[in-house]
């Protein structure tokens, strides 16, 4: 069961970075070029923040009960931040993880109550911004780039 889910996981983590890039690129570009807001930059902030929670679901399955290295990690927390690599995925991953999670979800609740069309693009952009700072800050960049390869 563990190998499938660390599958998924690392695959939708792709399709997360690639939607948060999307929404972050989209918000930033109305903000700066001060556009109408557009239902198009609302599905996709929700198309990005299904993925994270999706996301967080898969990696809290892990985290909880199937990884065997947040099982190591969480056996002896003392030793956990002595090792480079339990540390990572017993508290920084799942913490920056969190993070982009709480931050996708407020630029796609904020926008809603800004009082202008840029103000809704600000928000969105500088929200989802952050999510996605969290994500390349917290993701295994050196793990495999796809399961099994």
């Amino acid at each position: 069961m563990y190998p499938i889910v660390l599958a998924v996981h690392n695959i939708i983590r792709w399709v997360a970075l690639i939607l948060g890039i999307i929404v972050t690129v989209l918000s930033f570009l109305g903000w700066l070029q001060n556009r109408p807001w557009a239902n198009n930059e609302r599905k996709f902030g929700m198309y990005y923040t299904s993925a994270l929670d999706v996301q967080l679901l898969l990696g809290l399955i892990l985290y909880l009960f199937l990884s065997p290295i947040a099982r190591t990690a969480l056996q002896n927390l003392g030793s956990m931040m002595g090792n480079a690599d339990l540390r990572f995925f017993g508290f920084e991953h799942a913490f920056y993880m969190i993070l982009a999670v709480v931050f996708a979800h407020l630029g796609s609740a904020l926008p809603k109550r800004a009082p202008d069309e840029r103000a809704k693009y600000r928000r969105a952009a500088i929200w989802f911004g952050l999510s996605l700072l969290m994500i390349i800050l917290g993701m295994p960049w050196f793990r495999p780039l796809l399961p099994g390869f």
